[in-house]
């Protein structure tokens, strides 16, 4: 069974947000859903959205765990993004956390050292 996966982000401006959404995940959309939304494959049957829906604006946790995570936070820094929060838990894990203008949190984890 195939699952796809789709996690929204309601924000308050979209032109903004695609923006900064831009300049976080490093590219364009994958694709625009409408007028107000749109869409990008993280990875095969994975897709994180924005879209304006100003009334849920700041509240969306996501976290999206990668492999290289110093690369990505590297990467993001060079587009202009700093992390609103750095943390190492107790197994090693580590998680970079951004915020956007609404206050959504997008948050980015790798494996320890």
């Amino acid at each position: 069974m195939t699952l796809d996966l789709f996690a929204g982000i309601p924000v308050t401006d979209y032109p903004a947000a695609l923006k900064w959404y831009e300049r976080l995940l490093g590219s364009p959309p994958t694709f625009i859903a409408s007028d107000t939304e749109a869409v990008w494959e993280l990875a095969e049957h994975r897709y994180v959205y924005v879209e304006q829906r100003p009334e849920h604006a700041g509240h969306a946790m996501h976290t999206i765990f990668i492999e290289d995570l110093d690369t990505r936070v590297a990467q993001i820094a060079e587009r202009g993004i700093d992390p609103a929060q750095q943390e190492t838990y107790s197994n090693g894990v580590r998680k970079t956390t951004y915020r956007d203008p609404d206050g959504n949190e997008i948050g980015f984890g790798g494996a320890p050292l």
